[in-house]
């Protein structure tokens, strides 16, 4: 699935991480967690740099929630993105994908004798299930059942999430609306990276 067109991805980080990357002097990291929500890859909020920042700044009060080193100055890493061949999860047939590489996760972990995977709440409260380990699963199992039968890898997956409760009461809207995307290689997928000039994106 060819995904038209550029994208502006937000990337919650510390400060020093950032220019650095900015720099050339290293790569935004690859996260590997078995809860991440998309799977393996590097992690960026669509259009979204104060979402981003937010997200900086939880990690920095909450070390160890997500951020494998500490952050001390909270910052919105800017990546423009090209989607290229993308699991566009708001789309029909990518959606009929992950339904597919879920019962084939489920008969290899029969077979194999191994544990089926669960979404659980993170926290006391956590109506979200923000610890994603049966979707993580099974995303990773279609990418790597994919390229065990030589099919075109995808480069990047992208899921709208409804999070965080109703915005109002009654309403079906939720007040952490968001769309996030998992780029898997960023060396290729990753145009150029910027520091953002949005105003709700800085301290």
């Amino acid at each position: 699935m060819r995904f038209p067109g550029f994208i502006l991805g937000y990337h919650g980080c510390d400060q020093e991480v950032a220019d650095a990357i900015i720099s050339g002097e290293q790569e935004v990291r690859i996260s590997d967690n078995s809860h991440d929500w998309l799977g393996k890859g590097s992690y960026f909020w669509e259009n979204n740099p104060s979402r981003a920042l937010a997200w900086a700044k939880f990690l920095a009060k909450n070390p160890g929630k997500g951020a494998k080193s500490k952050i001390k100055r909270p910052a919105v890493l800017g990546a423009v993105i090209d989607p290229g061949y993308c699991l566009d999860l708001t789309e029909e047939s990518s959606l009929e994908l992950v339904r597919e590489a879920y019962q084939g996760y489920v008969l290899t972990c029969k077979k194999e004798n191994l544990p089926i995977a669960t979404n659980e709440p993170g926290y006391s409260g956590d109506k979200d299930f923000v610890k994603r380990q049966l979707d993580c699963a099974v995303l990773n199992f279609l990418h790597n059942m994919r390229e065990s039968l030589g099919f075109q890898p995808f480069d990047s997956v992208r899921a709208p999430f409804l999070e965080g409760g109703e915005l109002f009461d009654g309403s079906k809207l939720s007040a952490k609306a968001h769309v996030q995307w998992c780029v898997r290689n960023p060396k290729k997928s990753i145009i150029g990276y910027f520091h953002s000039r949005d105003g709700r994106a800085r301290n």
